[in-house]
């Protein structure tokens, strides 16, 4: 009996021991092939950040503008950069280029804010020491009139793939996503014929066709606010915007209020016009007092703002009032240059 006993005790006192060297042997197994799958990552550089040790080919195939700015925010072809949201997206940097010589890229995703756009303007400024930065045109809607220091995207945005911090950057690659993404890698950089993203990055919406024009007139003519209702300040994304530039002097600064359909002006001597009045002055400020920049108004009541048929939504324009735009962005662009 005690004989019996004592076997028992035995083995159960031995499968503590068995499943702890089985977890001992699992997390060292799983770290390895994490290790072994990071390791790989950062080789192959599956966003195209520059940071393999390794002579790849560049560029991304197609994929969505966040993950592709890292690769068109370093060409040093582009020296010239479009930032922000799809409020300047129609923007073109070819039509820019053929009026002001510059190469442009267009570095915009939308529904970003001002946080992810300073990330990629501090990219593109990075890896454009050696090819200095001609000039960036920044789109400042709304967002921009925030009072709120802390700048929070409202949608996820990889600032980790744009860190300074390499830690960072391995800490993002670890992510589901990536699983679909190196097979994409490995096929775009061992396939002569593999599709290639855009280099300069342009996506037209208008292209798409426009929506049913009765649904849009009636949503066209009511009134909205688009002041942003920060009417003392502070106005902590033009600070941020003016203290990134600080360290490139030399390239030009454009600062573009996009267009809206009239019925998105603030209305005179409301607190949504005040606040409005507000934040362009806070940016105003900001290409008075840096070379090199100035402020391109289109909110302001101008003829183009009228016509329903040059709209998607208050905020959205089609190609006409593009071509406008981008008229008066080479213009001040050529003004500064001086």
């Amino acid at each position: 009996m005690s004989s019996s006993t004592s076997s028992s005790e035995a083995g159960g006192a031995e499968r503590p021991a068995e499943w702890a060297r089985f977890a001992l042997t699992f997390v060292a197994a799983a770290t390895l092939l994490s290790a072994a799958f990071l390791g790989t990552a950062f080789l192959i550089d599956p966003y195209d950040t520059g940071r393999s040790p390794l002579a790849l080919k560049a560029g991304v195939p197609p994929q969505g503008p966040r993950t592709a700015l890292a690769s068109r925010g370093r060409d040093p072809r582009f020296t010239g950069a479009i930032i922000g949201n799809s409020h300047i997206q129609l923007v073109s940097p070819e039509r820019l280029r053929e009026k002001t010589g510059i190469p442009f890229v267009s570095l915009i995703a939308p529904a970003t804010r001002p946080k992810e756009s300073l990330a990629t303007i501090d990219w593109f400024l990075r890896h454009h020491r050696s090819s200095p930065a001609q000039a960036i045109v920044v789109g400042v809607d709304r967002s921009w009139c925030t009072s709120d220091p802390s700048l929070l995207p409202d949608h996820p945005f990889p600032f980790w793939l744009l860190s300074h911090n390499t830690a960072a950057y391995l800490g993002g690659l670890m992510r589901y996503d990536l699983i679909e993404a190196l097979p994409r890698r490995v096929a775009y950089l061992l396939s002569e014929n593999a599709g290639r993203g855009r280099p300069d990055g342009y996506w037209d919406y208008d292209a798409a066709g426009s929506p049913p024009r009765a649904k849009t007139r009636t949503s066209l003519e009511t009134p909205i606010e688009t002041g942003g209702g920060n009417v003392a300040g502070p106005f902590p994304a033009a600070a941020g915007l003016e203290a990134l530039m600080a360290a490139a002097p030399q390239t030009a600064l454009i600062l573009v209020r996009p267009p809206v359909y009239v019925t998105a002006l603030p209305r005179p001597g409301t607190r949504d016009a005040s606040a409005d009045a507000a934040c362009r002055e806070a940016f105003a400020g900001l290409a008075t007092r840096r070379a090199k920049t100035a402020l391109v108004d289109w909110r302001v009541d101008r003829p183009p703002l009228h016509d329903p048929n040059l709209f998607f939504d208050h905020g959205h324009y089609r190609q006409p009032i593009a071509r406008l735009l981008e008229q008066d962005i080479a213009d001040a662009l050529g003004k500064v240059a001086k």
